[in-house]
């Protein structure tokens, strides 16, 4: 390890050196983020997964990092024109870039015009150039060297012209400056393409649009990219160029007085433009693209891991609806349990308009199942639909309500590999319609089955590096599953491939002996299976619960390496297993004095504290704590608004700039970062969650677009 990048680490995350030095170890055993998050609190301090993933990241850029100092220090030195001043410079280099730029001048060229200009000679005479005589003649000098090759005065000087130039662009001091300039000062511009075809006007905003560099959104810098890739806009950073010349002038002249000083300013000003400023604009722009690719993906995976922990509407029979026009609206019906017991289609939209025949078929099913809530997917015919539910459970002998569900994902799940082999006897249509009944009763177990990408909480999650941000969702999707642990006897394959250290060859083997065998009873009896080695164990057991099983430790989120205590806690405390989860067990621990405790039982404090937690509640589920989803009994229209309207909502989507709200209407209502408190915040995410129930205010309605407007403030 090494301690410098340690050391910088630990300053960067505001932690104790050792913290890393135990993360970057455990790492290195082969410990998960999640089982090191959760089980050795005690080694890390309690750091979570967040930390340990960002020690993870920066070390290993730190590690690149210096590698790469190291070869560049050892290519130039090969060429034997190492200095101990260079040396010292690449060394302190922060940065990627800036190591590259200290190596340029070094670096093998391909053939340009100043590579050309070298091979006749000229160098010599670039050399007088850059001495900056104050007496004598370019022109004497440069007859010198005028030979078969070099055929006149003026080829000669423009070589040596070119040489210069290449000089002064290699300079790393000068580009870091001219970097620092166009971050300062310059001004990123679009401007539409002359015949360029934007159909929707989904660029309109940027066809003549200019903003600072340094104060650009993330989110702006990422539809301006997608604008130029699909050729409706051009882009590009404008500054002042002579700021930039008159420095690189002073710089090179010292403000020294010379013969060449009108040569030189031609020179400096074929370098800034042909060679200077085209690289360093893709070097800004590219590390535009790299703030805003961030900003993107944390804002993505944020929204995905708060999808992810929607409370799960436990112990409800629903009725998943697909909605549709011409093929007709897909039904299924679910249990408690996720299992489909009847699917069905009907056909009460547009072209058919079989309204009285698709009620009767929606009451039968509601009296045969006792069904609780139906789930309306949002897509295309669900306003229609919701309005046909609406009528339909006014006239149920039961109470039934129901919630449009976001069913982004669903026909990518509907027609997937996975979804075929789940219900290989159905149409994808079918599939789609269990997809969307099964998100809402748990949205985490449907949910991994689908490409994150797809679930429809982005932005711009398709305009970055599509290996940054499935490392992300992975890192999230990982976190979310952990948290909430999995059932071992029902976890799908997708459930079971993000639990902490499972391997693909470990859930295959599972999956067997489960289908074989039937029920797991005991988490020792993983032991058993052969793609199970102790290391996978040790990372996932948990993490994997078993409900009914012979012991009740084994339906928590104790590990089994702490059995042992739990026992010897239970008879310090004149209690038995069979106490788990009673108020007997949370009266005799609340005021347990945890430093004598961990004492007697050899344990460290944190560990005490987790297993108490967890014999209180040992099925306690973090999604429990999150805003249930909002249910509906009846319709809203945009025309039943007014300004001023107070309503509840749900958080469907946060962006840079703002939230979008379902406040019952077909299209979600927006909410501008500006509108959502009388506090500074630099994003939305900073006070909202997608899941969040807010109550809002109508601000702004259009009712051609059918649009709303909404503010969190009070009006």
């Amino acid at each position: 390890m090494n301690e410098l990048i340690i050391r910088e680490i630990s300053n960067n995350l505001n932690i104790q050196d050792k913290q890393v030095r135990v993360v970057l170890q455990l790492l290195e055993e082969g410990n998960t983020i999640p089982f090191i998050a959760r089980y050795r609190k005690e080694a890390t301090g309690a750091l979570d997964e967040e930390i340990i993933r960002s020690i993870n990241e920066v070390y290993l850029y730190q590690v690149n990092l210096l590698k790469r100092k190291e070869d560049v220090i050892r290519l130039i030195d090969e060429k034997g024109m190492l200095t101990e001043e260079l040396k010292n410079e690449i060394l302190k280099a922060n940065k990627l870039v800036e190591v590259e730029d200290l190596y340029r001048p070094y670096k093998e060229k391909k053939k340009t015009k100043a590579t050309e200009a070298i091979s006749l000679g000229l160098e010599p005479l670039a050399k007088y150039i850059l001495s900056l005589p104050t007496e004598g003649s370019i022109l004497e000098e440069a007859k010198k060297f005028v030979n078969d090759k070099v055929k006149t005065v003026e080829e000669a000087i423009q070589g040596a012209k070119y040489i210069v130039a290449e000089i002064i662009s290699d300079d790393a001091n000068y580009r870091k400056e001219i970097r620092r300039m166009l971050y300062r000062d310059g001004v990123i511009e679009s401007k539409k393409k002359k015949n360029a075809v934007d159909e929707n006007k989904t660029f309109e905003m940027y066809y003549d649009y200019s903003e600072a560099v340094n104060r650009i959104k993330p989110h702006r810098v990422l539809a301006l990219n997608r604008g130029e890739k699909e050729e409706i806009l051009s882009v590009g950073i404008e500054i002042d160029d002579k700021i930039i010349k008159d420095y690189l002038y002073n710089s090179i002249t010292k403000e020294k007085n010379t013969i060449l000083g009108n040569l030189l300013e031609e020179i400096i000003a074929d370098s800034y433009k042909r060679l200077i400023f085209p690289s360093v604009e893709r070097e800004v722009r590219s590390e535009l693209k790299d703030k805003g690719e961030v900003s993107a993906i944390d804002n993505f995976s944020k929204n995905v891991e708060s999808l992810l922990l929607t409370p799960p509407m436990k112990d409800k029979i629903v009725l998943g609806y697909d909605p549709a026009f011409r093929t007709g609206c897909k039904l299924a019906v679910i249990d408690e349990t996720g299992k489909p017991l009847e699917i069905s289609v009907i056909y009460p939209t547009e072209p058919h308009n079989k309204i009285e025949e698709s009620k009767k078929t929606i009451l039968e099913l509601i009296d045969k199942y006792n069904i609780d809530i139906i789930a309306i997917g949002n897509g295309t015919a669900s306003r229609e639909s919701e309005k046909f539910i609406v009528d339909v459970i006014k006239e149920a002998k039961r109470k039934v309500e129901y919630i449009i569900v976001n069913e982004a994902g669903a026909s990518v799940y509907s027609a997937s590999k996975l979804a075929i082999e789940e219900f290989p006897d159905l149409t994808v249509e079918k599939r789609s319609a269990i997809s969307i009944g099964r998100r809402l009763q748990d949205a985490l177990s449907e949910l991994v089955k689908i490409d994150p990408k797809s679930i429809g909480v982005g932005l711009y999650q398709h305009d970055v590096t599509p290996k940054k941000l499935d490392s992300s969702l992975d890192f999230v999707v990982s976190k979310a599953v952990n948290q909430v642990g999995v059932n071992i006897n029902t976890a799908s394959t997708s459930l079971l491939k993000y639990v902490s250290g499972m391997s693909k060859k470990a859930i295959e083997e599972l999956i067997n002996y489960r289908n074989k065998k039937g029920k797991i009873t005991s988490r020792e009896e993983l032991l058993k299976i052969k793609g199970i080695t102790p290391k996978i164990y040790e990372q996932a057991i948990g993490f994997l619960r078993i409900l009914d099983g012979k012991n009740v430790l084994d339906k928590t989120d104790i590990h089994p390496e702490s059995y042992k205590t739990v026992i010897s806690l239970l008879d310090e405390l004149s209690l038995k297993l069979e106490d788990i989860g009673t108020d007997i067990i949370i009266q005799k621990t609340k005021d347990l004095d945890m430093k004598i405790y961990s004492e007697k039982l050899g344990v460290d404090i944190y560990t005490l504290e987790d297993i108490i937690k967890s014999l209180a509640k040992p099925n306690r589920d973090p999604r429990d704590s999150m805003p249930k989803p909002l249910l509906k009994s009846d319709i809203l229209k945009v025309e039943d608004l007014h300004k001023g309207m107070k309503l509840q909502g749900t958080v469907r989507n946060v962006v840079d700039f703002g939230a979008f709200i379902d406040i019952g209407l077909h299209n979600d209502g927006l909410a501008h970062i500006s509108k959502l408190t009388n506090s500074y915040i630099k994003h939305p995410s900073e006070i909202l969650s997608v899941g969040d129930i807010v109550d809002c205010y109508v601000l702004d309605i259009n009712l051609d677009n059918e649009k709303v407007s909404l503010s969190l403030l009070e009006m």
